[in-house]
């Protein structure tokens, strides 16, 4: 016995499933320009610095870059309203507008408290700054995020 999705139900199911892989594969273009946009502030390309030289600072700064613009992207994703092409251009604004969040505050603790991203990436110990800044992007990224709800 087979069962035919046609009708509403196959309707909605497509919709849906679309509706997801947008999403999605809006989502993991803006990790990946987040990514692109902490290796900016990195010396030296972030991937060798992670893979080959095995910094803890890069990668506690990287994930934690990343897991704020997983937040915010989630919440823009939960107040679109189910308006698939709204939620994806407001998911699109509120996902740049964190990654520049994200840098300007790198840029802020750079000059205000003196705590460097490129001097972190270069201490192959993982340091209590790095700790600090890695905080810092996921209360941005929370902020952001709840300001998008």
């Amino acid at each position: 016995m087979t069962i035919a999705l046609a009708g509403p139900l196959g309707e909605a199911l497509g919709r849906g499933a679309m509706a997801i892989l947008a999403y999605a594969v809006l989502g993991v273009l803006l990790l990946i320009a987040g990514f692109y946009v902490i290796d900016l502030a990195t010396p030296g390309r972030l991937s060798k610095v992670i893979q080959e030289d095995r910094n803890p600072n890069a990668a506690l700064l990287t994930a934690s870059g990343l897991a704020a613009v997983g937040l915010i992207v989630a919440a823009s994703i939960w107040s679109s309203g189910g308006v698939l092409q709204e939620g994806l251009l407001a998911t699109l604004v509120f996902g740049v507008t964190g990654i520049v969040v994200q840098a300007l505050g790198m840029l802020l603790f750079d000059r205000v408290a003196g705590i460097s991203v490129r001097d972190l990436v270069r201490e192959p110990g993982l340091q209590p700054a790095a700790v600090l800044l890695a905080v810092t992007h996921l209360a941005i990224g929370v902020i952001t995020a709840v300001a998008v709800i």
